[in-house]
């Protein structure tokens, strides 16, 4: 699987090849077919990793955080992150390349990686720290910001357009969507009245 992922990550998704891959790993021509149908089950299997690799990255930023509000806007922070140091394999796990629904340990993985958000909102509504409601809603619009920074990333959108940092935006877009999902503290919503 490394030899796929680092094809990917040098020549981009038609890099590719099964062949190659095998080249690469060390392993005759047809020991990947021992383990994949074709090119897009090898390209499911990097992806469903990519995912995975994902899900494990934003859990651990969503546990080492002091409190529920703080660990929602570790998972964001951590999406970000996790696409800026893998933006070839980001790409590719929300592209058009491999047909998802087609593999369903792709989609598992892709699953998991979601829950984690969805997990950390629903943590910060029961500690009061979110507005109630769906909690796939809140972190849909999590989920779209943080996608939206990513991939403009990723795409190279980017370059030259931000007089900061991409992970300085991040803080910024996920401070002001949290702003706007966060209740009030209880002292200051019992000032207010």
């Amino acid at each position: 699987m490394r030899s796929a992922t680092a094809l990917i990550q040098q020549g981009g998704p038609g890099a590719l090849t099964l062949r190659e891959a095998a080249r690469l790993a060390g392993v005759s021509v047809a020991a990947p077919y021992r383990h994949f149908a074709d090119r897009e089950a090898l390209l499911a299997a990097v992806l469903a990793e990519g995912f995975d690799g994902l899900a494990e990255h934003t859990d651990r930023a969503r546990r080492q955080a002091p409190d529920a509000l703080a660990a929602l806007r570790a998972v964001g922070l951590a999406y970000v992150e996790f696409a800026v140091a893998n933006p070839s394999v980001y790409r590719l796990m929300f592209g058009p390349e491999c047909d998802k629904q087609a593999h369903p340990g792709l989609m598992a993985s892709g699953q998991r990686a979601y829950g984690v958000l969805v997990q950390a909102v629903r943590d910060a509504q029961a500690a009061g720290a979110v507005q109630p409601g769906p909690p796939e809603v809140v972190a849909l619009a999590g989920w779209s910001i943080c996608h939206g920074l990513a991939s403009l990333h990723a795409d190279g959108l980017l370059e030259g357009r931000l007089p900061l940092t991409v992970a300085q935006a991040a803080q910024h877009l996920v401070d002001m969507l949290l702003a706007g999902a966060a209740l009030p503290p209880p002292k200051a919503a019992a000032r207010r009245r």
